[in-house]
This record gives structure tokens, sequence and C-alpha cells, in this order.
């Protein structure tokens, strides 16, 4: 198997358990936060369903500068707009991931914002850190956020307490 074809069976995968978790988020509390420093629950699971998005910026690009990008986070106000960014960025990255030779994982990716460099490391590991380990670090976050507001739990890896067959 390719680099691509491993990460892209990872993402197809997460991807359910993702989608699990957005199908419940209630947006009748999209303002509601746990502590005044943490995002509003509305931004949280946008965050969440961007992060598909990531691949392009990852793989097609090789420096990612901040004071170029007038990018802002999408308007979402209901389950299906956040359902239809997810799927819609998710349906990209597997078309990014599908066209992706080995040796493009090889090559340098920097992030920036103009003249200071965060870093500069190899696609192989910007990708891992940042289309992958930052999505389960949210959507940890996330199944917090929800716990809080008393919302049954999906299954991720395996039982939950809210599928009564723990």
């Amino acid at each position: 198997m390719t680099k691509a074809e491993i990460l892209l069976a990872e993402v197809k995968q997460e991807a359910k358990a993702t989608r699990a978790l957005l199908e419940r988020v209630p947006f009748e509390k999209a303002n509601y936060k746990p502590h005044e420093k943490s995002m509003t629950l509305k931004r949280l699971a946008t965050h969440v369903a961007e992060i598909n998005g990531w691949w392009k910026e990852c793989l097609t690009m090789d420096v990612l500068d901040f004071s170029k990008s007038d990018s802002k986070p999408k308007e979402i106000n209901s389950t299906a707009d956040i359902l239809a960014l997810h799927d819609d960025l998710l349906a990209k990255a597997e078309v990014i991931l599908n066209n992706a030779a080995d040796e493009k994982f090889n090559e340098d990716w920097t992030m920036r914002n103009g003249e200071v460099v965060y870093f500069t490391m190899p696609k192989a590991e910007v990708v891992r850190t940042w289309c992958m380990n930052h999505l389960y670090h949210h959507r940890g976050q996330l199944t917090v956020y929800l716990r809080l507001l008393d919302v049954p739990l999906p299954s991720t890896y395996g039982p939950t307490a809210d599928l009564n067959n723990m």
C-alpha cells in the first residue's frame, strides 16, 4: 500500500466517528462554552468539520502563510450545514489522497505568518499532526462539550455508556 492509501483508509474510518458526533451537536446551544476561554460549541464543531479541508493545504501546497490568507470560518447554523461541510471536505480529501504520490510526503512544508516561520517539516509529519492528530484532539474536546450538555455520545472506538451495551 502507498502512504496515501494507508492514510485514506484511516481518514474514511475516522470520518464515520466524526460524522456521528457532528450529527449530535445541538445547534440550539451553539453559544455554549464550558469555560470562558473555551470556543463556543458551534465554533468547535465547525472546526472539527473543517479539518478535513486541510489536506489541500498540507499536500498540494508547500507553504501556508497566514498573512496571505483571508480565510474565515464557515457560518454553520444547523446539523444539515455541518454535515454538508464535513461530507464535502471529506470527498475533496479523498480526491487529494487518491492523487498523492509517495514522494509528495517527503517534501518539506512550512507554516508561517509573513516573516515569522512557525515550523518546517516533511509533509508526512504535517498530515499526521495537522490533518489527523489535530482532528482527534478537537473531536475529543467536542465529546466533553456534548457530555456536559447531556447529549448521548456515539461510539468512536467501541461502546459508550449511552449505548446501553456496555
